[in-house]
C-alpha cells in the first residue's frame, strides 16, 4: 500500500494483441500492472484487479500482469511498455473502496513520495525507469483506498466491492493510452 499526501494538480495472465507497424498508436503493449501484498488484506487489491481483468480478456495491445511485491525487479517489463497503468492500494485519505485515477507527474509523485510497504516498491521502480530513460509515457495510477492493511488474507468488503470499478477504470485508461488520448481522471 502506498500512503501519501495528495499531490498538487492530481486528477483524480495476459491478453495480447498485435498491430501492424504503421503510423498511429504505439505497437508495444500498454501494461496494466497490479501490485501489492496479498498477505496484508487490502494491500493486495492491485493483484486482485488484474485477476478480474484477465477473466474476460483484454482489448488488443493491452497486457495485464500481477506484479505482486516485485518492485524494482519489474523494470525489464515496464521498460518495454508503451504506457503504464499501475493499480495499487493507496491511502488518499478517502472512504475505503474509493477508486481514483492519477496521471503523469501526479501519479509518479504519489508513488515516489509514499513509502510503500516492504521497502522501495513502485516509487523505486519509477525512479529507476526514469534514470534509465526507459519510463513509458503516460503513467497512470489507479488508486484504491484500503480499509485495512493488517496481516490477513482477503480483501475487506468495501475494497472487494471496488474491484469491478477499478478494473473498468484501469481498462478505460489503458484503452485511452493505447489510442493516444489524454486520460480523463476519475474518482468513484
Amino acid at each position: 500500500m502506498t500512503t501519501l499526501r495528495p499531490p498538487a494538480g492530481g486528477s483524480d495472465r495476459s491478453s495480447r494483441g498485435t498491430q501492424d507497424a504503421a503510423p498511429g498508436p504505439p505497437t508495444r503493449d500498454v501494461l496494466i500492472l497490479g501490485v501489492g501484498n496479498r498477505l496484508l488484506r487490502d494491500d493486495g487489491v492491485g493483484c486482485r484487479v488484474v485477476a478480474e481483468l484477465v477473466r474476460p480478456g483484454l482489448p488488443a495491445g493491452i497486457q495485464a500482469v500481477d506484479g505482486g511485491t516485485l518492485g524494482r525487479d519489474l523494470l525489464p517489463l515496464v521498460a518495454t511498455a508503451a504506457a503504464l497503468v499501475i493499480v495499487d492500494a493507496v491511502d488518499l485519505r478517502t472512504e475505503p473502496g474509493t477508486v481514483t485515477a492519477l496521471h503523469g507527474d501526479a501519479a509518479a509523485e504519489t508513488l515516489r513520495g509514499a513509502g510503500a510497504l516492504g521497502g522501495g516498491g513502485m516509487g523505486d521502480l519509477i525512479a529507476h525507469a526514469r534514470l534509465a530513460g526507459r519510463l513509458p509515457e503516460p503513467i497512470i495510477l489507479v488508486a484504491i483506498q484500503p480499509a485495512s492493511i493488517e496481516p490477513g488474507l482477503g480483501l475487506t468488503t468495501a475494497v472487494e466491492a471496488a474491484v469491478p470499478r477499478a478494473a473498468e477504470l484501469a481498462t478505460r485508461e489503458a484503452v485511452a493510452a493505447r489510442a493516444g488520448l489524454p486520460g480523463r481522471g476519475a474518482r468513484s
